[in-house]
């Protein structure tokens, strides 16, 4: 619900701006492409907007340090027995990985004093890491749908602005006696503007998400990957003794 309120607010607040900046502060010649430019900038407005928030996001949920070195300090620290200094560990990490392991050896020690079976101790942690990573995602991942959905429509957008513009140019060409040089050219250069922003807008949309995607499955296959070395050091207390 939030995200969905953020989105429209966002929505309205880059279509006011980028009116004022298509009427005050571009060239003629980008003008000349029509009302359709203002959602073209109002999309890639959008998309910065999108961009920064993501790129400070994905900053603060990888932690205060190297996350691959801190999942590998934790892990370490877990195959030694030192469980309390790995949870000292993830409190002064933070972050979304930091949270998910936090929570994870967290449980281990409550489960551990109670005195549960190795089985039962594995098994909790392991819930406790699916919900922990459950509540992490939707961090990570947010905003990657709405920057997905203007890749899809920015083009689309510039394609109908130069649709626009094409008929124009064919309604100079279809006037009596000698065509409109005027309206041609208007219709040409809205089109042709209209192509650039749709393409503009689409493509660093296209990049962006495709930085972002990698960037959080990277995150995730760490943080995976840690969190399995960890439960099997859990279950291999029985073996140890």
């Amino acid at each position: 619900m939030k995200q969905s309120v953020f989105t429209s607010v966002l929505l309205v607040l880059t279509l006011a701006v980028s009116a004022v900046i298509y009427y005050f502060m571009l060239p003629k010649f980008i003008q000349d492409g029509g009302p359709i430019v203002i959602l073209l900038l109002a999309l890639s407005l959008m998309v910065m907007t999108f961009i920064i928030e993501r790129v400070l996001s994905l900053r603060r949920a990888e932690g205060k340090g190297s996350l691959q070195k801190f999942l590998r300090d934790v892990v370490e620290a877990a195959k030694e027995r030192k469980f309390a200094e790995a949870i000292e560990m993830c409190k002064n990490q933070q972050g979304a990985a930091a949270n998910v392991l936090l929570a994870a050896l967290e449980r281990y020690l409550v489960v551990q004093r109670r005195g549960l079976s190795i089985e039962k101790q594995v098994a909790e942690v392991k819930r406790m890491i699916e919900e922990a990573t459950a509540l992490e995602t939707p961090v990570l991942e947010k905003n990657l749908l709405a920057i997905s959905t203007i890749a899809s429509i920015a083009t689309m957008v510039g394609l109908f602005g130069t649709t626009l513009g094409m008929i124009r140019s064919f309604q100079a060409l279809a006037s009596t006696g000698a065509p409109d040089a005027v309206q041609l050219s208007l219709g040409i250069s809205e089109a042709l503007v209209n192509t650039a922003g749709g393409l503009f807008a689409a493509i660093t949309a296209i990049v962006a998400y495709n930085v972002f995607v990698n960037k959080v499955d990277n995150m995730t296959f760490m943080l995976d990957e840690a969190a399995f070395e960890i439960v099997e050091i859990i279950g291999g207390e029985e073996d140890s003794k």
